[in-house]
């Protein structure tokens, strides 16, 4: 995949901002940052100054990249302000899915100061186009009840709410009395 530029429209208190953005997959010397924000993000989501042993996999974008495919939006000044992974197939280790004709999103994140500029919508649409290029027939993602602002996102994107596919994680930090609930959605291409 080429690079690609969007140009942004959101409201915010009656103003009309206006974001450029390109994104492109990850560079190799961009992995770090990737991952410090995708932390940061998910921490401040959570309002937890620890993420427990899921940093060490939010940290891991090489690993992801050699697995899926990670894409970074980079602000007009080319300063790297978010991120995705994009799982093409369920025979990925990163695939929360068993779908056959499934891809999926996993680990969207936009550094904190850069909410609500249209960022994530232009990460999930980059994957939306990569899915339909490669003929998958859903994406599918999951998301935690606190990401309230992603999962209106997801709405307007025409994500469903896919019940069927919820699950309930009790891994550490989580447990059997207190599991995180993984909403799924579908977006039937």
């Amino acid at each position: 995949m080429s690079h690609q530029r969007h140009s942004n429209t959101s409201e915010r208190r009656g103003n009309r901002l206006r974001t450029e953005m390109h994104i492109r997959r990850v560079q190799p010397d961009e992995r770090e940052t990737l991952g410090r924000i995708t932390v940061e993000a998910y921490r401040d989501l959570e309002r937890v100054t620890s993420l427990g042993p899921y940093e060490a996999e939010l940290n891991d974008v090489a690993g992801r990249d050699r697995d899926s495919e990670v894409y970074v939006a980079l602000d007009d000044k080319g300063a790297l302000v978010g991120g995705v992974t994009y799982v093409p197939d369920a025979e990925r280790s990163m695939s929360e899915f068993d779908d056959p004709e499934g891809a999926g999103i996993r680990m969207l994140a936009v550094d904190p100061a850069c909410q609500g500029t249209g960022v994530g919508r232009a990460l999930v649409e980059t994957c939306i186009a990569r899915a339909r290029a490669q003929d998958r027939r859903r994406v599918i993602l999951h998301s935690t009840p606190v990401m309230v602002k992603a999962q209106a996102l997801y709405k307007r994107l025409d994500f469903q709410s896919a019940p069927e596919m919820d699950v309930w994680f009790t891994g550490e930090p989580c447990s059997a009395s207190e599991p995180l609930h993984l909403i799924a959605f579908i977006l039937s291409l």
